[in-house]
């Protein structure tokens, strides 16, 4: 039973790790963009006016909300993960 805990918990390490390893790529993306839009300029730059600004700055901010959904998503997948495999492990030292 050990080994399949052991199994388990590598299995899970790894997934993790490919969350994480897209998570990062999420967030260099979501600071470029970020970056992006702090550099233009606070006059009217003439990119489509000011509506075109508006919607770009939009699509900056719901990029890094979706990021951060991921990330709050990743943390409560690690934690349901980590709390059945220390069920688990109380559910044996009883036996």
């Amino acid at each position: 039973m050990q080994s399949k805990i052991t199994k388990v918990l590598q299995h899970m390490a790894h997934t993790h790790e490919q969350m994480a390893r897209i998570l990062d790529a999420e967030r260099h993306v979501a600071v470029r963009m970020s970056q992006i839009v702090h550099d233009l300029p606070d006059a009217d730059p003439g990119f489509d006016g000011i509506s075109g600004m508006i919607e770009s700055s939009t699509q900056v901010n719901k990029n890094i909300i979706a990021y951060l959904n991921a990330l709050a998503d990743l943390e409560e997948a690690m934690a349901e993960g980590v709390g059945r495999v220390i069920k688990e492990l109380n559910g044996q030292e009883e036996e």
